[in-house]
């Protein structure tokens, strides 16, 4: 059994992890711990104090407990926003914390995005304008190429947490772009585990989403590599490894 640890703040999209769950074997657990999310808006200010290490240390010991065998804090605006040597050092913390192999969905965007070989991506966020670019920047600090970033404007996860797929289809439509290799959607709140195939049928090339870049990051600091077409072309790169 391999069990995967997640830390999701607050309430809004995390039933896409069991969903995640029931597509990727019975050898696989994910457990989830939620963390206190404070103020719910995605301002800069409210972003750091959300990803801060106590907040973050809170939920630790209950992964612990269940026996994870590594820990992802599932938030991408909560890690992206202290800069690319700042999400370093939170996820240092994390897993000094844990004692256990640690990431967040900031790296699981940047390590999902060279499996899937793409240079040149594009961002399709429900964020406001100013928090996207934010990604976009940490992304290229990584020597990912932004082709470019379309923000909805979206203040609270609770919000996000109600898109249909009709709104996400259409958020990635908009994002988009030609010389994209592929298109990003950066937000756990976001519901998409069900909508990949989908999204990656109309835009014809691999669409990465907050939680399954997520759960694929906690797969691969287990050492595990699993087949899950219904997740994505991310999900196809490797052959199913047994345990």
């Amino acid at each position: 059994m391999t069990a995967l640890g997640f830390l999701y703040p607050g309430h809004s999209g995390e039933d896409d992890y069991p969903r995640i769950e029931q597509l990727l074997g019975s050898d696989i657990r994910v457990d989830l711990v939620h963390t206190d999310i404070g103020e719910d808006a995605h301002r800069v200010d409210a972003l750091l104090e959300m990803g801060s290490p106590g907040r973050l240390a809170a939920g630790v010991e209950e992964l612990r407990l269940a026996g994870a065998d590594a820990v992802v804090w599932a938030c991408t605006s909560g890690s992206f926003v202290h800069g690319w040597e700042g999400a370093q050092e939170q996820v240092r913390g994390l897993a000094q914390t844990a004692g256990l192999p640690a990431s967040s969905t900031s790296f699981a965007f940047v390590h999902a995005v060279r499996e899937v070989g793409a240079r040149r991506v594009a961002i399709g966020a429900t964020y406001p304008q100013d928090v996207a670019q934010l990604f976009a920047d940490f992304l290229g600090a990584a020597g990912i190429e932004v082709t470019g970033v379309v923000g909805s404007g979206i203040i609270t996860a609770v919000e996000v947490g109600t898109w249909t797929e009709a709104e996400v289809l259409a958020l990635a439509r908009a994002a988009d772009r030609p010389e994209a290799e592929a298109v990003l959607l950066p937000d756990t709140a976001l519901h998409t585990a069900a909508h990949i195939p989908a999204l990656e049928k109309e835009l014809g090339k691999p669409v990465l989403t907050a939680n399954q870049v997520t759960i694929w990051e906690g797969l691969r600091l287990a050492d595990r590599r699993v087949n899950a077409p219904e997740l994505g072309a991310l999900f196809t790169r490797e052959p199913v490894v047994q345990a």
